[in-house]
């Protein structure tokens, strides 16, 4: 399955929010990253066919999504960044009501709302009313309702935002289980490490834009495997090397403190916003 975007742009009266974008998203987990107001949420919004686009097409495989109605939502789960949950729900309630709003048999989704909770370690209180449950909590119910159709589409907008770190890891190992499963999973995420551990493939969005689209492991070859971390003044400044050796030599000649350590993925989105900043 692929999901094309082609030349897709999204305009608000004079404002450009997504700007001619041209991806091709197969199956595995791909991540998108850029700041607040770089276009994330908007795109998610179109390829959920929820925003209109203003040009270009979003395809699934040859079809446009828009002409597949139904056969198109039936193979896509969602999880908004602002996901409205029913406080006085329990758990199994809302899964159920999820259910009921995309057509699904009740003994099916009955069946399939227990093994979901199950996954995401809400077994203990699917009874529960959602109005007791922590932002953590549901996070992990809203990945279990977007799953609760068998997508083979799954948009997931900062899906572990508000969890502990021990849920967030639990929510890693789910989606890397996901992967396995012929699924194409677009997320966009703050966690950096997050997008380093999970994404096979991550893209740079600023101001509408797709900057690049690669490995993780690319961004960070780019900018430098090693990093050294100085200490001046009570200012930090980190430098980037490609060898270990280059780090060595520069950090030896350093009067103050300075720490060695690998270059992440966050060290390359920082660095690229700078550049945009100066721009």
């Amino acid at each position: 399955m692929e999901l094309i975007l082609d030349r897709v742009t999204k305009q608000y009266k004079n404002k450009i929010v997504v700007d001619r974008l041209n991806v091709v998203l197969k199956e595995g987990v791909y991540g998108l990253l850029g700041a607040n107001g770089a276009g994330k949420t908007t795109l998610m919004r179109m390829i959920c066919g929820i925003a209109k686009i203003s040009s270009g097409e979003i395809r699934l495989d040859s079809e446009e999504i828009g002409d597949m109605g139904s056969r198109y939502r039936d193979l896509l789960g969602y999880l908004p960044q602002d996901f409205g949950y029913y406080p006085n729900f329990s758990a199994m309630e809302f899964m159920l009501y999820i259910a009921s709003l995309k057509g699904l048999n009740r003994s099916y989704a009955r069946k399939q709302s227990k093994i979901l909770l199950e996954k995401v370690g809400l077994e203990a209180e699917m009874r529960h009313k959602i109005k007791t449950f922590s932002g953590g909590m549901r996070q992990r119910l809203g990945i279990a309702q977007a799953l609760i159709n068998d997508p083979r589409l799954l948009i997931l907008d900062e899906p572990t935002a508000g969890m502990d770190a021990v849920s967030r890891r639990q929510m890693w190992n789910l989606l890397k289980q996901l992967n396995g499963k012929n699924l194409t999973i677009l997320l966009t995420t703050h966690y950096m490490e997050e997008a380093e551990h999970l994404c096979a493939r991550v893209a740079m969005m600023n101001h509408g834009k797709i900057e690049k689209i690669s490995a993780p492991q690319d961004f960070i070859d780019e900018l430098g495997q090693f990093a050294v971390d100085e200490t001046e003044e009570g200012k930090a400044v980190t430098y980037y090397f490609h060898t270990k050796e280059e780090a060595l030599k520069f950090a030896a000649q350093i009067n103050g403190s300075f720490k060695l350590r690998d270059t992440t993925l966050e060290d390359a989105f920082v660095e690229r916003a700078k550049k945009d900043e100066i721009r």
